[in-house]
C-alpha cells in the first residue's frame, strides 16, 4: 500500500488531468457550429456575369449582403493595416496588443483602446453582447477556437459580411453598394481604406456624419499603407485626392420584378444577361411611352435561350419611373385573356395527330354553336382557308372548326402540360372560346411554352421534350408563322439583312390584351401590351402595339446562325422511331387533303404518319373542285379562278348561309319601333336556281339566282326550309328572342 504523500500525490494529477480534459472539452465545443445562426441576409439577385441585377433589404431592416467566400484583396489589406497587423500570425489572440490597451486605457482613464484581434471582433458581433471584461475574456477563448475551425480568409470573410458600416448598412458588400455603387472588388484604395475605417466607430462616423474625422482616419491609414509598401507614391497621392462619399447611393434595379421573384434572404446567380436586359428594357420603355400617350399604360417583355430554357431578359413592367396606377405589377406573371395566342398550339396538335394535314381547307363560314358564334377580326368570312394560312392570318372561325373536331379536352390537357398553371377550371367551362382567349394565361408560362416547342425541334435529343412533339408537325407550325405580316413592313425574301422570325400575335376581346411571341432556333420572345388594371383600349392589337416591341428586341439578339433546319434533319440519326412517325404522302394541292383518284396533279409531302388516317379529298370530282354551297357563296368572291360545276347526285345542293343552326336571333327595329327584321340568305350550287322558301310549313316566297329573303318571325322557336326545282331541300332551326 503506497504512502499516504503518494497517494495524494497521484489523485492530484487524476484531478488535473480530468480538470484538463473537461477544458479542453469546453474548449472545443464552445463555439457554435453556426457563428451568425439567425442572421438575415438582403435578398441579392445577380445577373449571368456576376454583376448585381438588385436587392432588397433584409427583414430587420438592415442592408446586409449574404457573405461570400473572400475578400476583395485591396480592402483585406486595408483592414489588416489598420484594425489588426499581426492577424496573419496570431492564434486568435494577441496578448502584446491586449497588454498595449490595458496600458493606453489606464493612462487615459478611460476605454481608448480594446486590443481585440479581428477574430475576436467576429465572435463579438455573432454573440451581439456588452463589451465587459468577462465578455472578452468569452471572446479570447472562442476565438483561438474560430482559427482552429476556419482559414484566415474564412475569418476576414466572415467578419467583412457581418461588421457594421454605418447606419442600417452592414457588410463589405452593401457597404461597396451603398457608399460607392459598385461591387466590393473594384474599390479603389481611397475607397477601401474608407471603408476599412468605418467599423471602428460606425455609430458616430460614417459619410453622413463626422467626416473630417472620418477623412482623418482614411488619409492616416493611406499614410500607412504607404509606409508599409502595400501601395506606392503615386497611388497614395491619388488615393489622398479621393473624395469621401456622400448620402448613400440606391441600388441597381434592373430586372426589378423578376428580383421580386427571387428566393428572400439569398445569394442568387441568375441567366439574366446583364448587357442584353439593359438594352431591352431601354427598348421596351421607349415603346411603352409612346403608347401611354394612347392610353396603353403597361407592357411587359422576355427573352428565353432556347437551348437552355433559361430567361435572360425580363421586364415585368416597363417604366417603373412613369408613375401611375399598377406600376409595381408584374405583368409578365399575370393571368390575361390569351386572345388568338394559343392557336399555333392548336395547329401542331392537330398536325401530329392527323387531324388536318399542312394546308386542309378549314371552313370558314358562319356558324353558331350552342350560342356561340364566332367572327373573324375583319368580320368577313373566306369560305373555306388552309390551316396553314388560316394559322398565319389567326383567323378565328377555323380556328373554332379545328378545335370543334380535335377535342377541347384534349386541348385543354395539352395547354396544361406545358406548363399553363391559370387554366385551372374544367375544359367544359372554357369551351371553344378557348382557342379565342376564354382562358387566361401568363406572359412567361406563354413564352416559356413557345420555347420548349423549339427546344422539342432543335434539339430533340433532349429528354425532356424529345417525346412530346412530332419535327414535322413543328416545322410546319414555324413554317406558317414566318408568313405573317411584320409591322416594319419588311420582307425577309427580299432583304438579306432581315431577320426572319416564326411569330404569332393575339388581341384579347374588348382590346384589353395584346401579346405577340417569336421563334427563332436560338431566342424566344415574348411581349404583352396593355394595362395592369385590366381596362380596354380602343385599337390596342398585338400586331400593332406588342409586334413592333418583338422585332425591336430581336434586332437587339446575336445574329441568328440560320433557320429551322429541314423536318429530318431535326431528328437524330439514330432515332429511327421518329422517322418512323413521318411519313411521305401524295396530298391534293387544292384542298390539302389526301389526294383522292379524281384529285388532278398531286404533290409530294412530308406529313406526321397518323395523318395518313384522315378521309382523301372530298371536294373533287370528275376532275373538278366543288365546295359545298355555303363555303362556295363565300369562297368565290376571294377566288375568282373558282368555277364551281354542279355536284353529282346525292350531294349536297343547297345550304343556309344564314341563320346559323340552333342560333338566337335579335329583331332590329326602326326609329318608329317597328320591327325591321333580318335578311336570311341561302345558297345554290346552280347560280339559275329558282328556291321556294317555308317558315315552319308555311310557304312564304321564292328567290331565283340571289337568295335572300327579309322576314321577321314571331318570337319563339322557327324552322325555314328552302326546296328548288329538282326538290333538294335544305332547313334550319333558329330562336327568335322576346326582346
Amino acid at each position: 500500500m503506497p504512502p499516504e504523500p503518494q497517494k495524494g500525490r497521484f489523485r492530484a494529477r487524476e484531478l488535473l488531468l480530468g480538470l484538463a480534459g473537461a477544458l479542453l472539452l469546453g474548449w472545443f465545443f464552445c463555439l457554435p457550429r453556426d457563428l451568425f445562426k439567425g442572421t438575415v441576409y438582403s435578398t441579392v439577385v445577380e445577373s449571368a456575369e456576376g454583376e448585381l441585377l438588385g436587392a432588397r433589404i433584409a427583414a430587420d431592416g438592415q442592408w446586409r449582403f449574404p457573405p461570400a467566400d473572400t475578400v476583395p484583396q485591396r480592402f483585406a489589406t486595408a483592414l489588416i493595416q489598420f484594425e489588426d497587423r499581426q492577424f496573419r500570425w496570431h492564434p486568435g489572440v494577441n496578448p502584446a496588443a491586449l497588454v498595449r490597451a490595458a496600458v493606453d486605457n489606464a493612462r487615459a482613464g478611460h476605454v481608448v483602446s480594446g486590443g481585440s484581434t479581428l477574430t475576436m471582433q467576429v465572435i463579438r458581433l455573432s454573440r451581439g453582447k456588452e463589451r465587459t471584461l468577462w465578455q472578452k475574456m468569452i471572446e479570447a477563448v472562442q476565438a483561438t477556437r474560430l482559427e482552429l475551425r476556419c482559414s484566415k480568409r474564412r475569418i476576414l470573410a466572415l467578419y467583412a459580411a457581418h461588421a457594421p458600416f454605418g447606419g442600417n448598412v452592414v457588410g463589405l458588400e452593401a457597404a461597396a453598394w451603398r457608399y460607392f455603387g459598385r461591387p466590393a472588388s473594384e474599390l479603389s484604395w481611397g475607397e477601401a481604406a474608407t471603408l476599412a475605417v468605418l467599423p471602428n466607430a460606425p455609430a458616430s462616423m460614417h459619410p453622413g456624419r463626422n467626416r473630417a474625422q472620418l477623412l482623418e482616419k482614411r488619409n492616416r491609414l493611406l499614410e500607412r499603407l504607404l509606409k508599409h509598401g502595400d501601395i506606392d507614391a503615386d497611388t497614395y497621392e491619388a488615393a489622398l485626392s479621393e473624395e469621401l462619399p456622400e448620402a448613400p447611393l440606391p441600388l441597381p434595379a434592373w430586372a426589378s420584378h423578376y428580383v421580386e421573384r427571387c428566393p428572400r434572404g439569398e445569394r442568387t446567380r441568375t441567366a439574366i444577361r446583364l448587357p442584353l436586359q439593359k438594352a431591352v428594357e431601354s427598348a421596351v420603355n421607349l415603346r411603352s411611352d409612346d403608347l401611354a400617350r394612347e392610353g396603353v399604360a403597361d407592357m411587359a417583355a422576355l427573352v428565353i435561350d432556347n437551348r437552355s430554357g433559361e430567361v435572360v431578359a425580363y421586364v415585368g413592367n416597363a417604366s417603373p419611373g412613369r408613375e401611375r396606377p399598377g406600376v409595381q405589377v408584374d405583368v409578365a406573371a399575370s393571368a390575361r385573356s390569351t386572345g388568338s395566342i394559343l392557336k399555333p398550339f392548336l395547329y401542331a396538335a392537330a398536325l401530329q395527330e392527323g387531324v388536318i394535314l399542312p394546308r386542309t381547307l378549314l371552313p370558314d363560314v358562319p356558324v353558331n354553336l350552342g350560342g356561340f358564334a364566332p367572327q373573324n377580326f375583319d368580320r368577313q368570312f373566306y369560305g373555306a382557308v388552309p390551316a396553314d394560312e388560316a394559322l398565319a392570318r389567326s383567323l378565328n372561325v377555323p380556328s373554332v372548326f379545328l378545335l370543334r373536331e380535335y377535342g377541347i379536352p384534349k386541348f385543354h390537357a395539352l395547354l396544361q402540360k406545358a406548363g399553363l398553371s391559370t387554366l385551372t377550371r374544367d375544359a367544359s367551362w372554357y369551351g371553344l372560346s378557348l382557342i379565342l382567349g376564354g382562358g387566361e394565361a401568363r406572359l412567361d408560362q406563354i413564352t416559356a411554352a413557345y420555347s420548349a416547342l423549339v427546344r422539342s425541334y432543335c434539339h430533340s435529343g433532349h429528354s425532356e421534350a424529345s417525346s412530346a412533339w412530332n419535327p414535322v408537325a413543328l416545322w410546319y407550325m414555324f413554317d406558317a408563322l414566318k408568313e405573317v405580316n411584320r409591322p416594319d413592313e419588311l420582307d425577309w425574301r427580299l432583304i438579306r439583312s432581315v431577320r426572319k422570325a416564326a411569330w404569332k400575335t393575339g388581341t384579347s376581346y374588348g382590346f384589353r390584351d395584346a401579346w405577340a411571341v417569336g421563334m427563332t432556333p436560338e431566342y424566344t420572345i415574348g411581349v404583352w401590351a396593355g394595362n395592369a388594371q385590366g381596362q380596354g383600349v380602343p385599337g390596342l392589337t398585338g400586331a400593332r402595339t406588342s409586334g413592333p416591341v418583338l422585332f425591336d428586341i430581336l434586332n437587339l439578339l446575336p445574329a441568328s446562325e440560320g433557320w429551322f433546319d429541314e423536318p429530318f434533319a431535326a431528328v437524330a440519326p439514330q432515332d429511327d422511331r421518329r422517322r418512323e412517325e413521318s411519313v411521305w404522302a401524295k396530298v391534293c394541292r387544292e384542298s390539302g387533303r389526301l389526294a383522292g383518284p379524281d384529285c388532278p396533279d398531286p404533290e409530294d409531302l412530308l406529313i406526321p404518319a397518323a395523318g395518313m388516317e384522315t378521309d382523301p379529298c372530298p371536294y373533287h370530282k370528275n376532275g373538278e373542285f366543288v365546295l359545298p354551297p355555303a363555303m362556295e357563296w363565300f369562297y368565290k368572291p376571294h377566288h375568282p379562278e373558282y368555277t364551281g360545276a354542279r355536284k353529282a347526285s346525292g350531294d349536297t345542293e343547297v345550304q343556309f348561309i344564314y341563320p346559323s343552326p340552333g342560333s338566337t336571333l335579335y329583331l332590329p327595329r326602326q326609329m318608329s319601333g317597328e320591327v325591321e327584321g333580318v335578311v336570311f340568305r341561302a345558297a345554290h350550287h346552280k347560280a339559275d336556281a329558282t328556291l321556294w322558301w317555308h317558315l315552319d310549313q308555311t310557304y312564304i316566297g321564292e328567290t331565283r339566282l340571289i337568295h335572300e329573303l327579309r322576314l321577321a318571325p314571331a318570337p319563339g322557336k322557327h324552322t325555314l326550309t328552302v326546296v328548288d326545282d329538282e326538290g333538294n331541300t335544305a332547313s334550319v332551326g333558329f330562336t327568335v328572342a322576346e326582346k
